[in-house]
């Protein structure tokens, strides 16, 4: 079981996009996806279809060590995966939970709990941590718990401004708190080719990044804005958009990737 969190400190800049439709690509390959959604907006929850009244455990009583996490896990209207839902709750964990030494290893201890828990009657072999749009102690225990770190990255002005500080962030939670974490890749998203901005935003960021960023890029897509707003994935809402065969392809490639990495 890998443990991808993905982590951007700029909101809007597609991340949750990315956990349900990358989670939603993965399990139509094969693997079996647990998106734990730690954002206390919601959104990754809202968007695969979670209603506020099954979220009655969720990561809130995770992090606070009420519940554990097979108790929390919903089985979403994807095949091959599931949901650890967040609620409102998760704005106060900070003050519930910053006085304890273990503070920033709540998500990690709970993770370690997965290895017999199973979607539809398989193990998990992957799951992506949505994580709320700020360096805050959330953000921290999520990077502490993941082998691996996703960044979204949109194809906007400032996207390599923020870029520095959370490489900056990662490589002092691998020097304090996790030695395994290292960067999975950047997702360049809301690319728009008629954009001469968007083009050059992305040559900048593979000059200064090389191999990090991925090949596959995620354009600027309508059915993916709306996908949400139904419950669903992309790719179940229009699945020959150039949305859901963009991140097609790029579950494609990170599973390439993962593979060259355990291979080194």
């Amino acid at each position: 079981m890998r443990i991808l969190t993905l982590a951007n400190q700029k909101g809007g800049v597609g991340k949750t996009t990315t956990a349900i439709n990358l989670a939603t690509a993965l399990a139509a390959i094969g693997e079996r996806v647990l998106i734990v959604d730690v954002d206390p907006q919601g959104n990754a929850s809202t968007g695969m279809g979670i209603s506020h009244d099954s979220r009655s455990v969720s990561a809130y009583d995770i992090l606070l060590g009420e519940a554990r996490v097979v108790d929390a896990i919903i089985p979403s209207s994807v095949p091959g995966v599931a949901l650890v839902a967040s609620t409102m709750d998760l704005l106060g964990v900070e003050l519930s939970i910053a006085d304890k030494a273990d503070r920033a290893f709540r998500l990690r201890s709970a993770l370690d709990d997965l290895d017999d828990a199973r979607i539809d009657g398989q193990p998990i072999t992957y799951v992506l941590i949505d994580c709320p749009p700020s360096l805050n102690l959330l953000t921290i225990n999520a990077l502490a718990a993941a082998d691996a770190v996703l960044v979204p990255l949109q194809c906007e002005f400032f996207a390599l401004e923020g870029l520095s500080q959370l490489l900056q962030t990662i490589e002092q939670i691998r020097n304090t708190l996790n030695s395994r974490l290292h960067m999975q890749g950047i997702i360049m998203t809301m690319y728009d080719r008629r954009n001469k901005l968007s083009e050059q935003v992305l040559m900048d960021v593979r000059q200064e990044m090389g191999d990090l960023v991925y090949r596959t890029v995620i354009p600027r897509n309508v059915r993916l804005s709306e996908a949400p707003s139904y419950g669903k994935p992309a790719l179940l809402y229009d699945l020959q958009c150039a949305g859901s065969q963009a991140y097609l392809r790029l579950a494609t490639e990170i599973i390439k990737r993962e593979r060259q990495l355990s291979a080194a």
